[in-house]
């Protein structure tokens, strides 16, 4: 009889954790606060409209299927991947818009037509970009970092030397590019894990260069489309999830996780794996104090974090040829707009993200109508100028429509709202235990990625896993994939160590 597993949160990490360890003969139960599975990557869904919650930018689509080699399925039965092209639709303040495709042909146009001279540079940088993702995902991506010796020996820090990760992703992308506007579009994309392009290491670069070498996706009915296919799969392999229990404590004796503790009973497990947010696990879940070793409440509160996000989900009455599936606005005083959630205030002229998968997708909405999401980045909770009531939410909507109004055939979007929602740092908070509201967790500085981000077990704790955005390898759903295959595998080699 296999191991009894138990999970803490059925977010993406923790599910698909789940089909990795069923695969292996592990009996696994998965314990959910919200009614409904994914976490973050979750949806709302009206009579007419369905929006994803959150996650919306899918990229290197491998990650997602190899899940289910492990348990020897074919993805094909479960999921169905559509290539986007173009990748973006970038629209600017002067009233300019293009398209940026993956097509080399397509974006040497592109290029062209927004500068000759900066289309080598592009190039060029596309190219070293390249080489630091390859030295990442040889090096880093797929390594767990348990152990000092993991990072700290001579082959991986000349690896980390050789990267050249040290200045921030704005300098390095003007090393390659003069024309503010490529230099934007490139910058902007390093707000998918929540750091400042301004601030953060440039090592994030190469999140716009797998878009644009790799190419970009949509899964038809959206991203939780995959958290429906992952839950389908771990029923079809015996294991549990059960919903709306709130789990108060990880039950540790004499250094050995031994369960958990909900509202009303006690479980007990020989494998306890932590899918909530790592600072919000250590300060609320654990409360042997020596168990959290250098991870006491003190050093989390200490610790940096992401930013947060803000986003208005609008069911339309009408289509919007215009909008691709993937659009950028980047406003004026680019700088200032970005750098405003960093510093705790918000963007006074916001550069947003709307995504539209009903551009390509008739499960998002009905076919006379369009489904959108805007995005815009926003300070989180540990900033405490802002208390996202009722007035602070309407104005920065105002503001955001005010943007809208300036993308040409935008004008009317206001009229033409027949469903309009929000999502705030406080619903991250209550809904899914992000430590103060953030959007992307622990903050991607270099003295928090790889060896120096929380690892996948504690030093001083036998049997207790996590797996998610805040610890190693980070944020976004590609990474808390490759995250949970690392925490398996650590597993795997643990459970043989000891049975020796």
């Amino acid at each position: 009889m296999g191991k009894k597993v138990i999970i803490v949160g059925a977010g993406v990490g923790g599910l698909a954790t789940a089909v990795r360890l069923l695969s292996k003969g592990y009996k696994v139960k998965i314990y959910e606060k919200e009614k409904r599975v994914g976490g973050k990557v979750n949806i709302i869904e009206t009579d007419s409209f369905t929006f994803d919650l959150t996650a919306s930018i899918l990229m290197r689509p491998e990650e997602y299927k190899e899940v289910f080699s492990w348990a020897h399925k074919n993805w094909e039965d479960y999921l169905d991947f559509i290539r986007l092209d173009p990748i973006y639709r970038v629209n600017y303040a002067d009233g300019s818009s293009y398209d940026f495709s993956s097509d080399l042909v397509k974006l040497i146009e592109t290029l062209e037509s927004i500068s000759k001279a900066d289309s080598v540079g592009y190039l060029k940088f596309l190219g070293d970009s390249y080489e630091k993702f390859l030295i990442a995902n040889k090096y880093f991506l797929n390594k767990a970092f348990i152990n000092p010796i993991d990072f700290f020996n001579p082959l991986t820090l000349s690896m980390a030397i050789k990267s050249k990760t040290l200045s921030n992703t704005y300098t390095y992308i003007s090393k390659y590019i003069d024309n503010e506007k490529l230099r934007e579009f490139l910058c902007f994309q390093a707000l998918y894990v929540g750091i400042s392009p301004f601030n953060g290491p440039n090592i994030y670069t190469i999140v716009p260069t797998i878009s644009e070498l790799y190419g970009l996706w949509h899964l038809k009915g959206g991203m939780y489309a995959y958290i429906k296919a992952l839950e389908k799969l771990i029923y079809e392999l015996g294991g549990i999830i059960e919903t709306e229990t709130n789990i108060e404590e990880i039950l540790i004796s004499d250094g050995i996780a031994t369960g958990i503790k909900t509202s009303n009973r006690t479980e007990k497990g020989d494998i306890i794996i932590c899918n909530a947010d790592f600072p919000y696990a250590v300060t609320e879940l654990i409360n042997d104090e020596k168990a959290k070793d250098d991870y006491n409440n003190e050093k989390i509160s200490k610790m940096k974090y992401s930013c947060s996000t803000f986003i208005i989900y609008l069911g339309l009455n009408k289509k919007y040829p215009q909008l691709q599936v993937h659009n950028l606005f980047l406003a004026e005083d680019f700088k200032n707009n970005i750098e405003a959630p960093f510093k705790g205030t918000l963007p006074e002229n916001p550069s947003i993200y709307i995504y539209c998968p009903s551009k390509i997708d008739e499960t998002m909405a009905p076919k006379d109508k369009e489904s959108l999401n805007i995005m815009v980045r926003v300070p989180n909770l540990l900033f405490d100028e802002i208390h996202w009531d009722a007035k602070d939410i309407a104005s920065l909507r105002n503001q955001i429509f005010e943007t809208l109004r300036r993308i040409d055939g935008l004008e009317d979007v206001e009229e033409n709202i027949i469903y309009e929602s929000y999502l705030t740092p406080i619903d991250l908070q209550e809904s899914f235990n992000s430590y103060g509201g953030t959007a992307f967790g622990l903050s991607h500085t270099l003295s928090q990625t790889n060896y120096f981000r929380p690892h996948l077990k504690l030093r001083l704790v036998k049997n207790l896993y996590f797996v998610g955005s805040s610890v190693h390898l980070g944020t976004g759903v590609s990474m808390v994939l490759l995250s949970s295959k690392l925490v398996t595998e650590e597993i795997l080699k643990d459970d043989i160590s000891r049975s020796k």
